[in-house]
């Protein structure tokens, strides 16, 4: 099955927009396909090694960011962005490319998101007592 980004020609973006008060980044691109990503959808998809380790099964599960905002958004030449989000994170790079399957993917990687939360007993808000402890975190201590 072929898809848009099954040619060699990388996206493009025409046009960015913050949208800080709904906080969410407008992109289009090129093709016609305006996306419009919500700065905790991106902030929880960094595509980090903070986030997403250094190979499969490191990723590290992102809770607590429903309200963070993107404080400034840098270019990197000509091939992508740079955030700095609220909760300090500035060190994902986002290619076009990676905006790009962020936006055609954004329906399945929320679900998926949020089932990772369920299944951990996490929370999308910060400081929520349901937050998932770091993993492998363990109690030496059943009582409290």
């Amino acid at each position: 099955m072929l898809t848009a980004m099954s040619t060699s020609r990388e996206p493009s973006p025409t046009e960015i927009t913050l949208h800080a008060g709904s906080r969410v980044l407008e992109i289009a691109f090129d093709d016609g396909r305006v996306f419009r990503l919500p700065f905790e959808f991106l902030r929880v998809y960094s595509p980090s090694a903070e986030v997403r380790g250094h190979g499969p099964g490191q990723e590290t599960l992102q809770a607590g960011k429903r309200d963070v905002t993107i404080l400034e958004l840098q270019p990197v030449g000509h091939y992508g962005v740079q955030p700095a989000f609220s909760d300090g994170h500035s060190s994902g790079i986002y290619s076009w490319r990676y905006l790009y399957e962020l936006g055609l993917d954004q329906d399945r990687l929320w679900a998926e998101y949020l089932q990772q939360l369920d299944e951990a007993g996490a929370s999308r808000d910060a400081g929520d007592a349901g937050a998932a402890p770091p993993a492998g975190a363990g109690s030496a201590c059943s009582r409290h």
